[in-house]
């Protein structure tokens, strides 16, 4: 059993397993055949507990291959449903931290764009409302801080939508540092994009106790750069 997944976990009970996520890692199996932090997820379980059988991991939510952060998994089908139905309802508060380049139009705002996703080049584009398929995409930010390179900024999303920070930060000339798909000029190096879900805020399924877990953002660069992190 590989120490560095348990080392990785933020949060577990009886209901729920929170893990922080590493960038590029990817979060469900896909065609790629690469291992996925699911898997992983069941093999830590399967172990913890010495069960004989395959141990029930539910996906509540999803992150994007190159992003890191905490990803919240539920351990019974009870959870699952509740947490799905808690989500649809917009009922968590989800926080990032992204790396800018380029100082934000403002220190502090809230965005409301409308996107549409291409399916076949996997990207959102910020369109007029009345296209066909658009989604209304909403979120706040505001300048955390700032280094002798990058912008620090803390989002707060209200809306689901594919890559929707991502477009959304582009959108306003602030495309997240590593992020070739929406306009920043080189990569990371591991492929990663400087986008990290920091913080989620959600009522447990079954104590209704209100939680909140906090992922640390992974080390190197840029997020040495900022003293407040």
């Amino acid at each position: 059993m590989s120490l560095s997944f348990s080392e990785r976990i933020l949060f577990e009970d009886n209901h729920l397993l929170l893990v922080n996520k590493l960038a590029s890692e990817l979060v469900q199996g896909d065609k790629t055949g690469d291992e996925c932090l699911l898997d992983q997820a069941r093999a830590y379980l399967k172990w913890k507990y010495n069960k004989p059988g395959e141990a029930f991991v539910g996906l509540v939510h999803r992150i994007d291959r190159p992003v890191s952060g905490v990803l919240l998994l539920a351990k019974t089908s009870k959870a699952l449903s509740r947490l799905t139905i808690q989500l649809k309802n917009h009922d968590w508060q989800k926080v990032y931290l992204a790396a800018v380049k380029n100082a934000p139009p403002k220190t502090a705002d809230s965005l409301t764009h409308f996107l549409a996703k291409n399916e076949k080049q996997n990207k959102s584009y910020v369109v007029k409302a009345d296209t066909k398929n658009a989604k209304e995409a909403r979120l706040s930010y505001k300048l955390r801080e700032k280094s002798d390179q990058y912008f620090l900024l803390e989002v707060i999303l209200y809306t689901g939508r594919h890559h929707q920070i991502r477009a959304q930060l582009a959108a306003i000339g602030c495309p997240i540092k590593g992020d070739l798909k929406y306009g920043f000029k080189r990569s990371n190096p591991d492929g990663s994009i400087s986008l990290h879900a920091w913080k989620v805020t959600f009522t447990h399924p079954v104590s209704k106790e209100e939680i909140t877990v906090t992922a640390p953002p992974p080390a190197g660069q840029p997020w040495q750069f900022f003293n407040t992190l």
